[in-house]
């Protein structure tokens, strides 16, 4: 399997600082040229950006023909930041900010101040269906400034989402949402999120004939909402791709569940170790002897130095939000804590390319 280490000059970080760069607000990163020249074309009266969870480029090109509308209008493939999953790339579409820099970095992360490993998105306390806290432990440790408070001075902003602002039913709504939103007065910039082929894929498998339907109505829906709308330019990405997995439990493994302080963290394909301080040339030798052939196994030091979260000013909390190692996987191959932990048919937060290239397309509703 091909390996993909992230571009942060070819990202999802990159296409939120073109669309703050159009509105005049200040970027925090480069801009992605191609884009610009589609936005510096005119003023457009909307822009709409879309994000379709876990529609990465290769599995596109696997589900839909060459003539389809999304291929059709794809300007390249881009990366996901790491890891390539939801928490950290949607952050960054959210931000125009690296994963080093809010610190949102995957599904489960370790709040040393409360000593609890907890969900960023579902405050659930890991392992568990238990509120970690009485409040949000992400947003009081790893707040951030969103690009709709960012450009709210300058345009009219919606963001249509189940998690938030403007709710749908399916599809079809959420096209009829946004819509509704361009025909308004006024300047316009939409967000919207749409959690398939995502959820799908984690259930069934990235070959299943419904994962199939998903993508090809995605398509046409999206084809139609582009052939109803004027003077727009409509941005469709995604998050992150995904692969067919197989869990590896630690409770396989006691001789190296007891050399950990705790439970993993981050993500089951780029996932953190925190190991005991005597221990950590046991653990690397034993890592080594069952894991070599599925995961590339860095350091805390490596990470750092390799920018694997990214470049820019660190999230205070960046450092010690991961352990003292990082296995991230070049294989089909996931970590769980124990076998009774929540398993999916395809995941994602590899290095793979299925994982990382997702797509940019653009279309201009004239």
């Amino acid at each position: 399997m091909k390996v993909v280490f992230p571009n942060y000059n070819n990202c999802l970080t990159n296409v939120t600082n073109s669309i703050l760069k159009y509105f005049g607000v200040l970027t925090y990163h480069e801009t992605l040229k191609e884009l610009d020249d589609y936005l510096n074309e005119k003023e457009y009266k909307n822009v709409v950006l879309i994000l379709y969870d876990g529609m990465g480029s290769n599995l596109m090109n696997r589900n839909l023909d060459s003539k389809s509308f999304l291929i059709k209008n794809k300007i390249k493939d881009i990366n996901a930041v790491f890891p390539p999953t939801t928490v950290a790339s949607t952050t960054s579409v959210l931000s125009g900010l690296n994963p080093c820099e809010h610190g949102w970095l995957g599904w489960d992360m370790y709040y040393k101040e409360e000593d609890i490993t907890a969900s960023m998105f579902t405050n659930i306390k890991k392992g568990t269906e238990e509120l970690a806290a009485s409040y949000n432990l992400a947003k009081k440790y790893y707040p951030y400034t969103s690009i709709l408070e960012l450009l709210e001075p300058k345009v009219n902003v919606s963001y249509v989402s189940l998690y938030g602002g403007i709710s749908y039913n399916d599809l079809c709504d959420m096209h009829n949402k946004i819509k509704g939103i361009c025909l308004n007065s006024g300047r316009q910039f939409v967000y919207a999120y749409y959690e398939e082929p995502d959820h799908t894929m984690h259930n069934l498998g990235t070959d299943n004939e419904e994962v199939k339907n998903i993508f090809q109505d995605i398509n046409n829906k999206t084809q139609e909402l582009c052939e109803n709308l004027q003077d727009t330019l409509v941005i469709v990405v995604a998050d992150h791709g995904h692969m067919n997995s197989d869990m590896i439990a630690l409770s396989d493994y006691p001789d190296i569940k007891n050399l950990l302080v705790r439970d993993i963290a981050i993500e089951g394909r780029a996932c953190t170790f925190y190991v005991k301080e005597d221990k950590k040339q046991e653990f690397l030798k034993l890592f080594k002897k069952y894991f070599e052939e599925y995961f590339m196994l860095f350091s805390h030091e490596e990470v750092i130095d390799k920018k694997l979260f990214g470049d820019g000013r660190e999230h205070i909390r960046f450092r010690e939000s991961f352990g003292d190692y990082m296995a991230i996987a070049k294989s089909n191959k996931y970590f769980r804590w124990d076998e009774n932990d929540k398993q999916f048919v395809s995941t994602h937060a590899g290095l793979t390319e299925d994982e990382v290239l997702v797509p940019l397309i653009v279309f201009n509703c004239k």
